[in-house]
């Protein structure tokens, strides 16, 4: 399975970023085989608005089939639910950790944003 955490870094090491939209990359982790791919998400740390639209189409383009966060807002929440990518929040600690908890079945998905649109 195809899932994508936000990080703060670029690598399994880094921290996951609280943020899903305006988060500095997302690695998209294969937890079958433990491959992953580091995405920069620069385009959407600074954006006026749209980061958690744009954000979201990007991990549907990935095509990933959860996401690893810390929060998510109301637009994002939406894009991911309609392609049917599972969103799981409240997620902290090292990316490693968060997949860790994720394959051995310690994390539920969510069914709402659990933040405002705008959060930063």
């Amino acid at each position: 399975m195809k899932i994508l955490i936000t990080a703060q870094g670029a690598d399994l090491d880094s921290l996951v970023d609280p943020r899903f939209g305006r988060a500095k990359h997302f690695l998209v982790v294969d937890t079958e085989t433990g491959a992953f791919s580091a995405h920069d998400n620069r385009q959407n740390l600074d954006a006026a608005q749209g980061a958690g639209i744009q954000a979201g189409r990007a991990a549907v383009e990935l095509g990933v089939e959860a996401v690893l966060t810390g929060n998510v807002g109301p637009k994002a929440f939406a894009v991911l639910d309609a392609a049917n990518v599972a969103i799981h929040t409240g997620i902290s600690g090292t990316v490693k950790d968060a997949i860790a908890r994720f394959k051995a079945g310690g994390l539920t998905p969510t069914g709402r944003a659990n933040v405002e649109g705008h959060w930063v």
